[in-house]
């Protein structure tokens, strides 16, 4: 029986849903094409404002991969890299290149594949009895290089070795502390707290959101900026956006943002 990765759309809103609630939606290979597969489309599309990812009912975001199933899809080296290169890695780097908004919704267990996946979202709302690790080394294997990038670019080095060597599980006030989580709510309040950060993301103008991610994502580089990329910086300024920005702020309303 495997998972599925399910997805639902409405005013510009994706969410994709981890679903193997038999195994607290563990994330098994056809699951990761999936995630892939959508994130690939989801990034396409001019009129997308926003990712939710989350997970299927409330006992687990994901708590991890599915270990029954590394017996047969990687039980060589050249196997083991395919999964985690061409599976694991690149659905996680999609998730990195989507050019809006992620949101990780996190009820219950957020382990292994699933920190992975909500590292690499831009935003982590998780519940008071949520819980976060990787206690591979108790299992012999460790993570590869390709799905550490964005834990690693989340937390820096000395959080993820902590992470890594102690294999120790966090609960979400200490995951929050050491920077792994935007948010802790209660847990009633994750789905609640969820749906208004969506909603502050969509009273913003689309294309600044898409810009902010895109500097941000630059920046990171660590490379100097060229005259035309400063240029760039200012193409807001010939957007009706930005016009309309403008004058709804002298007049004292809210701005009806159309994305050109």
């Amino acid at each position: 029986m495997y998972g599925d990765i399910l997805l639902s759309r409405a005013d510009g809103v994706a969410t994709l849903t981890l679903s193997n609630p038999d195994k607290l939606n563990a994330v098994d290979a056809q699951m990761w094409r999936a995630l892939r597969s959508h994130m690939d489309s989801l990034n396409a599309d001019p009129a997308l404002r926003c990712v939710v990812l989350r997970g299927d009912g409330d006992k687990a975001f994901a708590a991890g991969g599915n270990i029954e199933e590394f017996l047969t899809v990687r039980a060589t080296v050249d196997d083991a890299l395919h999964y985690h290169e061409e599976l694991v890695a690149a659905a996680l780097e999609a998730i990195r290149n989507c050019p809006v908004p992620t949101v990780a919704q996190i009820q219950g267990a957020c382990i292994g594949g699933g920190l992975e996946i909500a590292g690499c979202c831009d935003i982590r709302i998780a519940g008071e009895s949520s819980r976060f690790g990787a206690p591979i080394n108790k299992l012999g294997f460790s993570m590869y290089p390709g799905e550490m990038a964005g834990l690693l670019q989340l937390v820096g080095p000395a959080v993820l070795l902590e992470i890594l060597l102690e294999g120790r599980i966090l609960d979400a006030r200490e995951a929050w502390a050491k920077g792994l989580l935007s948010r802790v709510v209660d847990d009633e309040r994750v789905e609640q707290e969820t749906n208004a950060t969506v909603q502050r993301i969509l009273k913003g103008a689309p294309l600044v959101a898409r810009w902010h991610k895109q500097w941000v994502r630059r920046l990171q580089t660590g490379h100097a900026l060229s005259l035309e990329e400063k240029r760039a910086a200012f193409d807001f300024l010939g957007t009706a956006d930005y016009q309309e920005g403008l004058t709804a702020f002298l007049a004292k309303r809210s701005p009806i943002f159309k994305g050109c």
